[in-house]
């Protein structure tokens, strides 16, 4: 048998949790993990993310928009996901997201450490949006005029 043939016959690189996990952490706004996972509707997430922040441009200050505000949604999902897929078990991983490819090498800490880490920027990015709705809503109603500090 020829090498060309035997390539043609194997299955497909496994898909691992780290890589999975740490795409949902640093680009899961965009719906990265989504689309290396081979989910449908990965599309919809990258055009919305693409569309809020196009629409983010036409303020005078973009990082101070309500479009803006509105890619925060996709990336706190991003980073929920990203945690839950790391703590798949490696069975249940391989059920879900492996069919139709070899399975993966049993993982070790390093799913855990993703985990960690995307709980970690997650909860910063969270807190970053909610700081941003209360300033934006007090600014509105008028409870930091003359306020001096």
């Amino acid at each position: 048998m020829s090498q060309t043939a035997t390539l043609a016959t194997s299955a497909p690189a496994p898909r691992r949790k780290v890589v999975a996990g740490l795409l949902a952490c640093f680009f899961g706004a965009f719906g990265a993990h989504w689309w290396y996972l081979g989910r449908r509707g990965a599309w919809g997430v990258t055009l919305y993310t693409a569309l809020c922040l196009a629409w983010s441009t036409q303020f005078p200050v973009w990082w101070d928009s309500p479009a803006f505000f509105l890619v925060f949604i996709p990336m706190i999902a991003g980073f929920i996901e990203g945690v839950v897929v790391c703590l798949f078990t490696d069975e249940k991983f391989d059920r879900v997201f492996n069919q139709g490819r070899a399975p993966s090498a049993p993982t070790g800490w390093g799913p855990v450490l993703v985990a960690i880490l995307t709980t970690l920027v997650g909860a910063t990015v969270g807190m970053f949006a909610i700081a941003m709705v209360v300033v934006y809503v007090y600014t509105a109603m008028g409870w930091l005029d003359g306020l001096v500090l």
